[in-house]
């Protein structure tokens, strides 16, 4: 069939008539007529008309290998060829979700060494919350059920997932779970008035602290967390407040889960957010990167304190996945952490964002609509703001965004706008002369929405 469809339009026209898009306005999409990506190469993107796009955003945040790359193809064929599936049901096991797991545990957080697998991030934060309360369960706690989250966070889109998450849009469409409460976010730049980011590290977390002692301690399970939050706007916590966190969590007696999805795998320039920012976590959920996205996989840290319980004292636990384990996907995954490591992208991560962010400052740190350029590693946002000088956001939040968001991709790049924050992840592999391309596009792509909102901007 894909051989008998000869142009973009009829790929277009049967994408409308068939295919329901996730996180998108269908109505809008068939006006507009969808994007049809055709081939991948490095950072670049090829749509079935022949343009070539820069992928800012590595995919979803996931393609940190680049595309394309020969040896994730092969280390998949060859599996496929061997054992292309079997289950992890009914006390069986393959080869290469045992090496995975064995490796994974090598590079983990300390004490986080067992794995349990899924195929998604979405999966991996549905199996972390129900594990946190099968602990307390066994335990003897059924009443630690609340999970405490934070506005901005986001942990996929089962329903579990967006109930922890605090996205008002997903909460407002289809409501949220009870027993999920949420509390303020470590951005400094949008919430922290006039305090300083560290005196805002502290006040941010110790609302994690009144939120406990409002529901009391006896009843809340865990608080989850990325160490930064993605797609809440790639916001960094001010250096005080992971650390207060983890004396919160601990004096509670409250499980921590470090939810890794996006941070995972090298993106900061260590191998976890939890290694960066000294988190301690309980649960650790992490995807995305861990197959380069070449694969769908997900792999939950399960501390021992959590998975001695588990493994002694909780017998059956009622929950698994069709293929949790699967064997290509891990057999790739170990391929793609090999190449992390003997390509030095890890540590890479950490010169090549102090590179793009210096030269993205250069270029827009001056300009009169850009409030603040920030990252870690090869992740970073873009605040576009009506007055740089008092951190005033454009009326009808997300309007500027899109726009620019829509230039870039008329440019040639991919960033995401959140709210009015264009945010970029681009893939761990971009060299020095595409990190310069990256900055000429982005400006490019500023400064066309400056010229169409400069009136709105005070300079």
């Amino acid at each position: 069939m894909l051989d008998n469809i000869d142009s973009a339009m009829n790929w277009q026209a049967l994408d409308a008539a068939h295919h329901l898009h996730p996180f998108t306005d269908h109505k809008d999409l068939h006006e507009r007529g969808v994007k049809v990506i055709e081939r991948a190469e490095g950072v670049f993107l090829y749509d079935a008309k022949g343009n070539k796009i820069m992928d800012g955003m590595a995919g979803l945040w996931c393609v940190s290998l680049g595309y394309s790359r020969p040896e994730l193809v092969e280390a998949a064929a060859k599996q496929m060829a061997t054992l292309p599936y079997y289950n992890t049901f009914f006390k069986t096991t393959n080869k290469p979700a045992v090496a995975l797991a064995t490796k994974l545990a090598s590079i983990a957080p300390e004490g986080l060494k067992h794995v349990f697998y899924g195929c998604s991030g979405s999966e991996a934060v549905d199996t972390a919350l129900r594990t946190a309360r099968v602990y307390w369960q066994t335990l003897g706690k059924p009443e630690k059920k609340i999970i405490i989250g934070r506005e901005y966070g986001y942990h996929g889109s089962t329903t579990l997932g967006a109930s922890a998450g605090g996205m008002v849009d997903m909460h407002r469409q289809s409501g949220d779970m009870p027993n999920f409460v949420h509390v303020i976010p470590p951005y400094w730049y949008g919430k922290g008035g006039q305090m300083s980011p560290e005196e805002f590290g502290l006040y941010a977390a110790r609302q994690v602290e009144a939120k406990i002692k409002e529901i009391g301690a006896d009843k809340i399970a865990a608080f989850i967390g990325e160490p930064i939050q993605g797609a809440g706007g790639v916001l960094i916590p001010p250096s005080t407040y992971w650390p207060e966190i983890n004396r919160i969590c601990k004096e509670n007696d409250i499980l921590l889960i470090a939810d890794e999805v996006i941070c995972g795998y090298g993106r900061l320039g260590t191998w976890f957010g939890s290694d960066y920012f000294g988190i301690k976590p309980d649960l650790m959920t992490t995807a995305k990167a861990l197959t380069s996205g070449y694969l769908p996989l997900s792999a939950v840290f399960v501390h021992d304190r959590v998975a001695e319980v588990l493994v002694n004292e909780t017998g059956e636990y009622y929950h698994g996945f069709t293929y949790s384990g699967h064997p290509v996907s891990c057999a790739l995954a170990l391929k793609n952490i090999e190449l992390i490591e003997s390509e030095g992208l890890v540590q890479a991560a950490t010169q090549k964002g102090e590179v793009l962010r210096a030269k993205l400052t250069a270029a827009l740190g001056d300009h009169p609509m850009v409030g603040e350029i920030r990252g870690i590693g090869l992740i970073g946002a873009i605040e576009l703001t009506a007055d740089k000088r008092t951190r005033k956001f454009f009326e009808k939040n997300g309007r500027v965004g899109t726009i620019c968001r829509d230039f870039c991709i008329e440019n040639g790049l991919i960033m995401r706008a959140v709210r009015d924050t264009m945010v970029f992840s681009p893939p761990l592999i971009i060299s020095d002369a595409e990190i310069d391309e990256f900055v000429v596009l982005a400006k490019k792509s500023i400064d066309q929405t400056y010229e169409k909102v400069k009136d709105e901007v005070t300079v």
